[in-house]
């Protein structure tokens, strides 16, 4: 939902986006309104974390939900799961630079994540991956960064059997991780 009366450079938006109840992202200076995500995409976002958390290397990263992410020069974006160095000051709005994002798909952002935050996220020199999770079915694509860049197109993973795999970060998430209790 677009908030058109509102446009803003990030400092800005991250002191006035602090201060809502609501979810805001700041795409290419505009103000963005964030719906509210369904009970399976939150199994899902839950999942996810857990599955990362439990496969990271704790002694150089962790894990993060729904916090900022500075995308682009007019841009500032809130990832469903972000992996990221450790180190940032809690107090911060804005994350360190992320090695790996996650968004997890509603019926209002396919486009969006399949397409504006891909093409966004991909240019950001320090991920090593980009995944989008579907919410209604066991369907995960992924991009991964191969020596100094990704694949023109995603790798798709499609069956409760198979895992996706991080190989950048040595990282195999298994898809009945991911989807855990989320189809029942």
């Amino acid at each position: 939902m677009n908030v058109p009366q509102l446009r803003m450079d990030k400092a800005t938006f991250l002191d006035w986006a602090g201060a809502r109840e609501e979810r805001y992202e700041l795409v290419g200076g505009r103000v963005v309104m964030m719906i509210r995500p369904l009970i399976g995409h939150a199994r899902i976002v839950r999942n996810l974390v857990r599955a990362l958390d439990s496969r990271i290397d704790h002694q150089s990263l962790e894990v993060l939900a729904d916090v900022a992410v500075d995308a682009g020069p007019h841009t500032i974006r809130a990832p469903d799961v972000i992996v990221v160095p450790l180190g940032v000051d809690s107090r911060a709005k804005v994350t360190a630079p992320p090695v790996l994002i996650a968004e997890v798909l509603s019926d209002s952002s396919v486009t969006i994540d399949l397409g504006d935050k891909a093409a966004e996220y991909l240019r950001l020199p320090s991920l090593l991956a980009y995944l989008v999770v579907a919410q209604d079915e066991p369907k995960v694509w992924f991009w991964v960064r191969e020596g100094d860049r990704f694949s023109p197109g995603p790798h798709v993973v499609e069956s409760l059997d198979a895992a996706v795999a991080i190989s950048p970060l040595g990282l195999d998430l298994p898809m009945t991780d991911i989807f855990a209790g989320v189809h029942s």
